[in-house]
């Protein structure tokens, strides 16, 4: 049957976001809508425009007999400029620092749109790259991880530090915890990794950086190769931390352990992606 180009419009647009990173082929919404392929071509240019006119993707063309157009989902500068801030007010609230240092966001990683806009945020700056899986140790990285590979279309996968049955034969390594200087163990499924395989470390929050060196140190185990790290908030710290090359959304830069406060700002996401999103302004 044949379908009206408002109600095409909104069909495309709803399956282009539900599948991002997916390459689908003109003769697909072709026959979908019964619709010549010139008809469909002008439907996605009008969407390639208000994607771009609303820094919500690219919506990419690939030529050739098995090309089609591919969604890429971005956020622009403005609106993760407007997004950091805002986490950076909320993670300065009273009564957020917990004994130890650590720093309470399970309120706000329990959040859809929270996580929502993280995922975006870190999916835009690996745009470019070949990720092949996200990964992230339990429990508190789980849901960045899930976003961000939902945003990137590729799996997660989840380190553990003590083994379950259920994930059958595991890889494991020992690590340095930063905070601590104890050695610890983390582990993974071997079915998680395949040798070659573009992995980006995700987390939700990172002190002295051991346990995303812990990480590293599993990717390196699988033959695998790590494509970048990148956590949702680093703390304040005094000595050298275990990485150095990571982004951060957010910052905590003054802790008060008498006052029980803690003071956070805007990490090095946006200074780092600069020339990222110069580009996307430009598309």
């Amino acid at each position: 049957m044949k379908v009206r180009r408002s109600d095409r419009l909104i069909d495309m647009t709803r399956y282009l976001l539900e599948r991002p990173h997916t390459l689908v082929p003109l003769t697909f919404f072709s026959k979908r809508y019964e619709s010549a392929k010139s008809s469909i071509s002008e439907d996605l240019a009008i969407i390639r425009r208000t994607f771009a006119a609303r820094q919500t993707g690219i919506l990419e063309t690939v030529p050739g007999a098995a090309g089609g157009v591919r969604f890429m989902p971005t956020i622009g500068q403005e609106e993760a400029s407007n997004f950091i801030t805002d986490m950076a007010n909320r993670l300065s609230e009273s009564d957020r620092l917990l004994p130890g240092g650590y720093v309470y966001l399970s309120d706000l990683l329990g959040t859809p749109e929270v996580l929502r806009q993280i995922g975006r945020l870190i999916a835009t700056q690996y745009l470019d790259q070949s990720v092949d899986a996200v990964m992230t140790v339990a429990t508190k990285g789980i849901p960045i991880a899930q976003s961000v590979s939902q945003y990137l279309n590729v799996p997660f996968v989840i380190v553990r530090r003590d083994s379950k049955i259920t994930e059958g034969s595991t890889v494991s390594v020992n690590y340095v915890s930063g905070s601590s200087a104890r050695i610890e163990k983390m582990e993974l499924s071997k079915r998680s990794l395949k040798p070659g395989s573009g992995v980006l470390i995700v987390d939700d929050f990172m002190k002295a950086g051991g346990t995303v060196n812990g990480m590293r140190g599993l990717i390196e185990e699988f033959g695998a190769n790590l494509v970048g790290i990148s956590v949702f908030a680093e703390g304040k710290f005094a000595g050298d931390r275990m990485v150095s090359d990571y982004t951060s959304l957010i910052r905590v830069d003054d802790v008060d352990t008498k006052a029980n406060t803690l003071h956070a700002v805007a990490g090095n996401y946006l200074d780092y992606n600069h020339e990222l999103f110069g580009r996307l302004r430009e598309q």
